[in-house]
């Protein structure tokens, strides 16, 4: 997995009920642009996210979203 800051990280609900989640990347603190990352979601909390099977990331182009 490789991203970069701007980036979003699109976390899939994978239970039913569940929604998926969507954040945007603000800090990167692997090496390379792998995770782990500090991701800002559209509720306005951040954490430190170690994304899974469930995550992709995805560039703010390509998801359609305007770049801040």
């Amino acid at each position: 997995m490789h991203a970069r800051i701007g980036d979003l990280l699109h976390v899939h609900g994978t239970v039913v009920g569940q929604h998926d989640r969507v954040g945007e990347i603000i800090e990167i603190r692997g090496e390379s642009g792998g995770p782990p990352y500090v991701v800002r979601f559209e509720d306005g909390h951040q954490t430190l996210v170690y994304p899974g099977p469930d995550a992709v990331v995805e560039s703010r182009e390509t998801a359609g979203h305007p770049a801040r």
